[in-house]
């Protein structure tokens, strides 16, 4: 069986998920020169405001130093706007960020289940400390 991706952009594939805690973006596939300013583009849609995102490139096979520009470009969308993200990546992602000595510039999980619990995580502290703002009588 294989999935169905409804944005296939010069040898990578593209899945968004709108979940509770954070949005999904999937990609599969080569990211190239060719390809790295539309995919750029296109998953900047999926960066919303108090929605965290995940981006899984754990399916990616192909990412040359280059490529390393578009994680940059959506880490400087997230920033800014104070948006929690993590990046899931694969042995080619983790290759080019070695090279790129960039391995620290992004914040890296292993899987979307670590994401998803690390943004409930935050999600849980942040309204343990509201709580008691909340509760208190003037």
């Amino acid at each position: 069986m294989t999935d169905s991706y409804p944005f296939e952009c010069g040898g990578a594939r593209v899945r968004a998920q709108c979940r509770h805690l954070a949005t999904v973006v999937t990609i599969t596939g080569a990211i190239d020169a060719m390809n790295v300013d539309h995919l750029s583009e296109y998953c900047q849609r999926f960066i919303l405001p108090d929605k965290p995102i995940v981006l899984d490139l754990s399916g990616v096979e192909c990412l040359p130093a280059q490529g390393i520009r578009f994680l940059y470009r959506i880490d400087d969308k997230c920033r800014p706007a104070g948006l929690e993200w993590a990046l899931i990546t694969s042995q080619a992602v983790t290759r080019v960020l070695r090279i790129t000595k960039d391995e620290a510039s992004f914040p890296t999980v292993g899987s979307v289940h670590q994401a998803l619990g690390h943004f409930a995580d935050a999600t849980s502290r942040r309204r343990k400390m509201l709580l008691p703002l909340l509760t208190k009588t003037a």
